[in-house]
């Protein structure tokens, strides 16, 4: 008889041959998404890997990634479609004299209609991966908007009516948690909290995406990042600073990070971003972390 959990590690050992390792918990998260066609709203820290999971699983899919990246600001013209007004000011100029209401029929139509990433995803014959990254940095107003979407997979536009969508995208939210999201939002999505991966996901991580990496390097890099997030930073490193700082060790051929801790020290601004964050972390503070790896 097949498990419940017999579907989740399939999907866990796709993705890792797709260079992303997922957690127990996100892989579960990822195959309920699949069975219920639900959107999957993803929160948890900056860099933790959350819009990788986008691009993972549309590789994985061999699908298109439609990304519609959130900011202040954004409306529904940049998110769901436009109309090409240059080419209906020509169509009306070279229409002069004719009916008005052919001509309104005529520039109102889908040969002057733009896709936007949202009328783009649901249109697409073979489902995509719609990625709608950093929700949390749109306005609650946008917000409300996407509802219609993510819960009827169906768009309203004026001038067309009702357009439904030709096959049900995958839909991944993330948000950072700058600022609280709708409840309305929330229950319309299943929802999954990415934490910072624990050593041994995060070794296997790096031996997944650099896999020239020595599987001992892989795991002190690991274990040393990990102590690193936990000093009082202003923003701790994410999974794409670990590969960066991973690719220089190797890039100047260090074997392992005892070798040579003053590069070990120097080369941390893979790994640190902000001027506050640098200060903190003092040869002294490398050399005591360093002393805690294996």
């Amino acid at each position: 008889m097949q498990t419940a959990t017999a579907p989740r590690d399939l999907i866990a050992d796709q993705l890792a041959r797709h260079g992303y390792i997922p957690d127990q918990a996100l892989a579960t998260a990822l195959w309920l998404m699949d069975m219920l066609k639900r959107p999957l709203l993803l929160e948890g820290e900056a860099g933790v890997g959350k819009t990788e999971i986008g691009r993972a699983l549309a590789s994985l899919h061999d699908t298109k990634l439609i990304r519609l990246q959130c900011y202040e600001g954004l409306d529904q013209n940049a998110a769901l479609y436009e109309w090409n007004y240059q080419r209906q000011l020509l169509a009306i100029k070279a229409r002069e004299g004719a009916e008005a209401d052919g001509v309104e029929d005529l520039i109102f139509s889908e040969r002057y209609l733009l896709e936007r990433p949202l009328l783009a995803a649901i249109r697409q014959v073979k489902p995509p991966v719609l990625l709608i990254d950093e929700i949390d940095r749109a306005d609650e107003e946008f917000e409300a908007f996407l509802l219609e979407l993510l819960s009827d997979f169906q768009v309203s536009i004026p001038e067309l009516g009702t357009i439904t969508a030709t096959s049900i995208p995958r839909v991944v939210l993330t948000s950072n948690g700058t600022r609280e999201l709708s409840d309305a939002l929330r229950r319309r999505c299943l929802y999954h909290y990415v934490d910072f991966p624990d050593v041994d996901r995060e070794a296997r991580i790096l031996a997944a995406r650099l896999p020239g990496i020595d599987a001992r390097l892989a795991q002190q890099i690991a274990s040393l990042v990990n102590s690193i997030r936990k000093e009082d930073l202003r923003k701790a490193p994410g999974v794409a600073e670990t590969l960066d700082w991973a690719a220089a060790l190797m890039g100047v051929g260090i074997a392992r990070l005892h070798d040579d801790p003053a590069f070990v020290h120097e080369s941390m601004m893979c790994l640190l971003k902000t001027a506050e964050d640098k200060s903190r972390v003092t040869r002294e503070v490398t050399d005591r972390l360093l002393g805690k790896v294996a």
